[in-house]
């Protein structure tokens, strides 16, 4: 005759400390402890939130957009060094790109990306021309009421003009300046908002070690000027909750 086995009892799970006593919050310690480094680690080689605070990207990106930002696209920065994890993009035109401000430090803005390291820009009337070819930039919005005029702080692309023009009678204003090439691991980044946008054109190329992502999808909205209590709420913008523009 066969025997029959006897069932095998499933180990009981070990009781739980009773709570507040010192095993219960070394438990909760070690649970906060390893919430966090996943936090931080995602914050650093993964994702992170973006909040816009200026209208330079107006209508694409507006002020009060809040951002999840994809920062293994282009490969993240590696802490304490001046190199980046490998990406599996790169950078092209009409990317929109968060990036780390060489103008202002610790700063990061967004911008688009109109020209890539070899490109020559140049503007006219208002009109980007890359390589000679206007381009056509159906996102770009414009202000009439606000004039063209000459800038100081745009005299730093006389360093980067075309051999056969003067700087010495170099002259940009925010409409008209060029022709520049870009140098090799830089680019050109420009806002929406063209005649409200701090960009390249005053402050120089970005760095491709400082580009911190692309923005994968927009979390939450909502009307920071609106005239309503508690705007965070009452003000929201659920339109807009999804894949941001390009």
């Amino acid at each position: 005759m066969k025997r029959r086995r006897r069932p095998t009892k499933k180990p009981k799970n070990p009781p739980r400390p009773p709570r507040f006593s010192r095993a219960w919050f070394l438990d909760w310690g070690r649970t906060a402890v390893l919430v966090t480094l996943f936090l931080i680690l995602s914050r650093t080689f993964l994702m992170a939130t973006f909040v816009i605070d200026s209208g330079s990207m107006e209508e694409t990106l507006l002020v009060g957009d809040f951002v999840l930002v994809n920062k293994v696209s282009l490969g993240a920065p590696i802490p304490f060094t001046n190199s980046n994890f490998p990406g599996y993009a790169q950078p092209e035109h009409g990317d929109i790109i968060v990036f780390r401000a060489d103008h202002s430090p610790g700063l990061d803005i967004v911008k688009r990306t109109v020209g890539l390291p070899g490109d020559t820009l140049r503007m006219d009337g208002g009109i980007l021309y890359r390589n000679g070819v206007a381009i056509d930039e159906p996102y770009v919005r414009r202000n009439p009421r606000i004039p063209d005029s000459f800038d100081p702080k745009m005299l730093w692309q006389a360093d980067y003009l075309l051999p056969e023009l003067s700087r010495d009678t170099y002259r940009p204003t925010r409409d008209n300046w060029g022709p520049i090439t870009v140098p090799e691991a830089r680019y050109f980044m420009m806002g929406d908002n063209r005649d409200d946008s701090f960009d390249s054109r005053s402050w120089g190329f970005v760095e491709r070690r400082k580009m911190q992502g692309t923005p994968l999808f927009l979390y939450y909205s909502y009307d920071r000027e609106a005239l309503k209590p508690f705007r965070f709420l009452t003000a929201m913008r659920p339109g807009r909750i999804g894949p941001p523009p390009r």
